[in-house]
């Protein structure tokens, strides 16, 4: 008798609070509207669709944190990004959870799916919702993991998952992903640019059949370039800290330094000619500096690198010198 008036006082102050959640959502949707966002949570199934999630592993019985819970399968029109009851409708349900939080018995655990390092809510919204009004920091959940390379981050908008579906279906087009399992990030600010890197590595590709007089396969094209032009130019953008300079590194990938100076040293040679063939990826960071106005590191003007984009008139040297060592060895 005694448990039972406690849970009902519990449930009557769940009431109580629930209707000042209802308050906030409100707000908190109206806010949102103004801006032009969105106050939802995101659908898990949107996001699988995106990211073209399909495997998937149970990984037991685990406490995680609650501010990474971003989603919902089924019921993410539900409750807003921060898990505030958008309907009076829940308010019996919602009360009698946060009555069973606060009694003896307490609740069951929750069943999500972990993507990266967020979790969308399977079963236990109404468990995650009181988890967050009482201040939690974690949750009892059994988890289940489906792989991606992509980070996600609580916050993220549907615009932020096609950016990231984009790079998805370039690593499936590429099959870096298999190739080259453990790649350092291609990720770019702007997913129309992954089209811009296709057509770099589609050209690449031509280059090597013009070196190896075979047909190459876009896999191997892709792995080749990686190894040889993207992966160096990496190296120099870390080596000297680019992005740290030039305090955009919230702004902008490594990524799309590396676009830029490909496009930078591509756009001097249809200005100048093959004269200009000689400048590297050095020389275009010195450039990508310069125009940022940021004082230019002593070791990057010194910097010798041996990366550069090949030109029309250093495949056909190559192929000159090529065919000259055959002739000689026969």
């Amino acid at each position: 008798m005694a448990e039972d008036r406690r849970f009902q006082s519990s449930y009557m102050e769940g009431v109580s609070k629930f209707q000042g959640l209802r308050t906030k959502a409100f707000l908190q949707e109206m806010m949102s509207l103004l801006r032009g966002q969105s106050a939802e949570l995101l659908s898990f199934d949107e996001v699988r669709a995106r990211l073209r999630l399909r495997a998937e592993s149970y990984k037991g019985l685990q406490d995680i944190p609650v501010d990474k819970i971003i989603g919902s399968v089924g019921r993410h029109r539900d409750f807003t990004q921060t898990f505030l009851p958008k309907s009076d409708d829940a308010r019996d349900r919602w009360s009698r959870v946060y009555a069973k939080v606060n009694s003896l018995e307490g609740v069951p655990p929750i069943e999500v799916y972990q993507v990266d390092d967020v979790y969308f809510v399977r079963d236990g919204n109404h468990r995650v919702s009181v988890a967050r009004e009482i201040n939690a920091k974690t949750i009892e959940a059994h988890v289940t993991e489906l792989p991606t390379e992509i980070d996600l981050e609580p916050g993220m908008t549907l615009a932020d998952l096609d950016a990231a579906g984009a790079y998805v279906a370039f690593l499936e087009e590429t099959q870096l992903k298999y190739t080259r399992p453990h790649h350092q990030s291609i990720q770019l600010s702007d997913p129309s640019g992954y089209a811009e890197l296709l057509a770099h590595i589609y050209l690449h590709g031509q280059v090597m059949e013009q070196i190896r007089g075979e047909a190459v396969k876009m896999p191997d094209a892709a792995a080749d370039w990686y190894d040889n032009i993207y992966r160096p130019a990496l190296t120099l953008i870390r080596k000297h800290n680019v992005l740290q300079l030039t305090g955009e590194e919230k702004k902008y990938t490594e990524a799309d330094v590396y676009v830029w100076m490909v496009e930078h040293l591509r756009d001097i040679r249809r200005q100048y000619g093959d004269r200009t063939d000689t400048r590297k990826f050095s020389h275009a960071l010195v450039d990508y500096l310069t125009e940022k106005k940021i004082a230019i590191p002593r070791e990057l003007v010194n910097e010798d690198d041996e990366s550069v984009i090949l030109s029309r008139t250093q495949v056909m040297k190559a192929l000159r010198e090529e065919k000259h060592r055959h002739d000689q060895d026969e």
